[in-house]
């Protein structure tokens, strides 16, 4: 098997139509298709990320909430950028929760992670 690249990531929201404008509004991505899926009655929408398909977000009623982002499953997103520190000062501007700049104690890298509406861990890694 060989893989080529990853497809897409998968995120349940506990509020679409929020979780939808924030994935646009703080980390710039692009909606390109949206359905609703009446037999399910749950919304499904595909986000872009620089004209790559990344992340299709969901809706669906009575949705669990994970009880820990050290729960057995996806632990975390993690986005390459040029300068964590700017990016964090972007983040905070738009009243987002984000942790402190931490070094990566494998590479020394710089990173930090931040929170979407639901409280998902994402992470901006220096690359």
């Amino acid at each position: 098997m060989k893989l080529k690249r990853v497809h897409h990531i998968a995120i349940i929201a506990s509020d679409y139509e929020a979780s939808k404008a924030w994935y646009q509004r703080v980390l710039g991505c692009e909606l390109l298709t949206e359905v609703y899926r009446a037999e399910r009655d749950s919304w499904m929408g595909d986000l872009a990320l620089n004209g790559e398909y990344l992340i299709e977000l969901f809706s669906f009623p009575n949705a669990p909430v994970r009880p820990s982002p050290e729960a057995q499953g996806l632990r975390h997103l993690a986005f390459a950028v040029d300068d964590v520190a700017a990016c964090r000062a972007e983040l905070v501007e738009q009243q987002v929760r984000v942790e402190e700049v931490r070094i990566d104690p494998h590479t020394g890298r710089k990173m930090l992670f931040f929170f979407d509406p639901d409280g998902l861990p994402l992470e901006l890694y220096e690359a």
